[in-house]
């Protein structure tokens, strides 16, 4: 019963907050932000974040970065992976440094100094994605940037992860090589398998005789890449976006995306976006909120000049090159990892772990608006099929 009622006051509050959000002429996801916050521990008590509601959490990004796959223009990609890897190395170096010498101007010692600055490093576009998607931009050139940097940026913060574990933590048995080597094979099985064997596994599970093969043949793989790229030390939602980039070079894409949608938006995004907010706790922050002000800061105008920085050097224009650093901002659910991981090894005061995860909280809050700011004025990519319908 209690889940029913938790489930009753996500989508209800999900749905109003986001309608009230586009009419006061912000992205949807927006508001559906902020009532996590409000519904949540932090304010009105009405949502706790169980075990239930966090898998269920888990679910909704890793279908909303598989639907992110599936959508996006792989010659596009092609085309821009130097703007990604530099947007991604940008957004990896100013964050270091802005982190180290912040936390160096709080007192902290050299190793949770460094761990901060790895921690700022880290990028999830889930939220842009969802924003970028709003705006008809995740097809774009400023959009397969900001995709295929945080692709990126995810595989090199997570290797610097296992160096700082390795030699600074207390997990002195982290094998760098080994680290690395499974990194590789993700990528190199990612490509392997979704060039040779998605496809056939597609028409092989299509034709069953069962109700919804396609989709569950999707699904199958889906959730195959992304557990797959969790053994591997590869977040999940790297490994959902490889399989929605699979199946989106097979003639199933539109039918998979037609139909994927409805399962996704209708209740495991919505609690997905609720959950960010559930983690946020005021308990104790008076006497860290200058911590917080100053590392959200530093946070937000590291990736913004970072990231354009990158941009810039590659071909874009002032515009877009601070629209796809808005897009770096948000830290996400891969932040909150990192920052669990660090604390388990050692490597970070447990005092400064609220401090940190509301401001990894309100970067995920702020990319929504930026997004809508710095794209303003940059024209809607337009679809494989607008550019068929207009040939024809």
């Amino acid at each position: 019963m209690e889940l029913m009622l938790m489930l009753l006051i996500i989508l209800v509050a999900t749905k109003l907050a986001g309608d009230l959000s586009v009419r006061l002429g912000q992205p949807s996801v927006l508001g559906k932000l902020v009532v996590g916050i409000l519904i949540g521990p932090a304010v009105l008590g009405w949502v706790n974040e169980g075990h239930l509601i966090s898998e269920m959490a888990e679910v909704g990004v890793i279908l909303l970065m598989f639907i992110a796959g599936l959508e996006t223009d792989m010659e596009q990609l092609k085309k821009n992976w130097k703007s990604a890897f530099a947007v991604a190395i940008g957004g990896i170096i100013l964050p270091f440094i802005g982190g180290y010498a912040g936390g160096a101007a709080f007192g902290l010692d050299s190793t949770q100094a460094m761990f901060v600055g790895l921690l700022l490093c880290a990028t999830s576009v889930s939220i842009s994605v969802q924003t970028l998607k709003d705006m008809n931009q995740l097809s774009s050139r400023e959009g397969t940037t900001i995709l295929g940097a945080a692709v990126v940026d995810d595989v090199l913060v997570v290797i610097l992860l296992a160096f700082m574990l390795s030699f600074l933590g207390g997990s002195a048995d982290v094998s760098i090589g080994l680290v690395i080597g499974k990194k590789v094979l993700f990528f190199a099985g990612a490509i392997v398998l979704g060039w040779f064997v998605v496809p056939r596994v597609m028409k092989w599970l299509a034709p069953l005789q069962v109700s919804e093969a396609v989709i569950s043949a999707a699904l199958i793989i889906c959730f195959f890449f992304s557990y797959g790229a969790e053994w591997l030390g590869v977040a999940g939602i790297i490994g959902a976006f490889a399989a929605g980039i699979a199946i989106s070079q097979t003639k199933f894409k539109h039918e998979v995306e037609h139909k994927i949608e409805p399962i996704a938006y209708a209740i495991f995004v919505p609690i997905f976006f609720v959950s960010v907010g559930l983690k946020v706790s005021f308990e104790g922050l008076g006497e860290h909120i200058w911590f917080v002000v100053v590392f959200t800061l530093i946070a937000i105008v590291t990736k913004l000049i970072g990231c354009g920085f990158g941009a810039r050097l590659t071909g874009f224009n002032r515009k877009s090159a601070i629209g796809i650093g808005a897009g770096m901002v948000s830290r996400g659910e891969v932040a909150l990892i990192i920052a669990t991981t660090g604390l388990a090894g050692n490597l970070f005061d447990v005092q400064y772990f609220t401090p940190i995860v509301i401001v990894v909280i309100l970067t995920t809050l702020v990319t929504p608006p930026m997004l809508k700011v710095a794209f303003k004025g940059i024209h809607p990519a337009k679809t494989k099929d607008e550019v068929l319908d207009m040939e024809g």
